[in-house]
């Protein structure tokens, strides 16, 4: 490859979502001299297997704020990126099936609310309403939020790094990093199995594969990959448009514009690079699916696939530049919500790189939380 860079100003180890915004977020700021790396095809790994809600009803004043400020930027973000990612706003439908949970749902709204997220409780009868096959049976109460969403995870995915070759990011496909370079502390470049790239700056997005990439860095970072399985139906008749999830079940379903279901559920997993997806996953979730949503009983499933949760020992991202070495980024770890927050967290790295005040404050979720003992634990997570 006789035009492959020698030297960039930034590398971006990962073509995720995650990366590809962070890319473009940086070609808004003025860095045109990038190198997006990415091992496999665009949305190969997390990102072109996730379930692509976009939901703000979190626990953590900075879990909301990385989440509204993402939802106003899906919000506009088709027209911004010229190309359609489908963002729709059905909303979410958060069921409580216990006292405790009606009474964290009472601190989480006052908490999204404060921050200008129109969530409120619903009552059985408003949630029939949003939801008409749902069996009021399986729950206390339930909260919603009207402006969460869903968007095409590929498509977002495409326009992201579209946009950021727009903007001078060179984007290359089948490219891996083989080592990080570094001098005195500091990064100072990346071989590739295509050549070696002089840079003072490099960026982990690198999803499931974030704790090897830091390896190469000389740096550990607690993140581990673990099983996730999903699946989608035939498409139906239109019944519901939010999405319904239940942090105890740790069950998420939706009905796509299309007709199909998207659906999913946690399971107690390994930490290993496994995807392959199981018929016993199939026979837990269907009991858990039917508790909820019996009309379903005779769905027929077109495809069930897996994938990858990056994990954290705190269920929450590692971002920013570490401590140890300087000029290296993380933006890993997310835990199965790197889809739905990754919009605002790619404005806060870039942020960080070109030196601005990011606008939402993301320091509580440096690398070296863990060795202070510091976590951060978000009380609102799925599986």
């Amino acid at each position: 490859m006789t035009d492959f860079p020698k030297t960039a100003e930034v590398v971006i180890i990962g073509g995720g979502v995650v990366g590809a915004s962070i890319a473009y977020e940086l070609t808004k700021r003025g860095v045109k001299d990038i190198v997006v790396l990415e091992k496999s095809y665009i949305s190969s790994g997390s990102t072109g297997r996730c379930g692509a809600g976009v939901r703000q009803q979190w626990g953590l004043e900075m879990n909301c704020r990385l989440a509204k400020g993402s939802v106003d930027i899906f919000e506009q973000l088709t027209e911004e990126l010229d190309y359609d990612i489908e963002f729709r706003q059905g909303g979410y439908l958060v069921l409580a099936h216990n006292s405790t949970q009606v009474k964290q749902f009472e601190r989480n709204i006052k908490l999204q609310n404060s921050v200008g997220i129109p969530s409120r409780f619903v009552d059985k009868d408003e949630a029939r309403e949003i939801c008409p096959p749902i069996n009021t049976e399986a729950f206390v109460k339930a909260t919603y939020c009207p402006t969460d969403g869903h968007a095409n995870p590929f498509k977002t995915n495409f326009a992201y790094a579209r946009a950021a070759e727009r903007g001078g990011a060179r984007v290359y496909r089948y490219t891996e990093a083989k080592d990080i370079l570094t001098e005195n502390g500091r990064i100072v470049g990346v071989e590739t199995d295509k050549g070696r790239i002089s840079t003072n700056i490099v960026v982990n997005a690198s999803g499931p594969w974030s704790h090897e990439v830091a390896k190469l860095a000389g740096i550990e970072i607690p993140t581990f990959s673990e099983r996730h399985q999903c699946l989608v139906s035939e498409p139906l008749e239109p019944m519901f448009e939010t999405m319904v999830i239940s942090f105890q079940k740790g069950i998420y379903l939706q009905q796509v514009p299309h007709g199909s279901f998207v659906m999913g559920i946690g399971e107690v997993e390994e930490p290993n690079h496994n995807i392959r997806s199981t018929w016993q996953w199939l026979e837990f979730f269907t009991g858990e699916l039917l508790d909820i949503l019996p009309v379903l009983k005779d769905l027929r499933i077109v495809r069930q696939w897996g994938g990858s949760y990056n994990k954290t020992p705190d269920a929450a991202p590692i971002l920013g530049e570490h401590e140890q070495l300087a000029g290296f980024y993380n933006a890993v770890g997310f835990s199965g919500h790197g889809f739905m927050i990754a919009p605002m967290t790619a404005v806060c790295i870039a942020q960080l790189i070109v030196g601005e005040k990011p606008t939402v404050d993301i320091s509580p979720l440096s690398a070296e939380r863990f060795s202070k003992g510091e976590l951060v634990v978000e009380p609102s997570v799925v599986g």
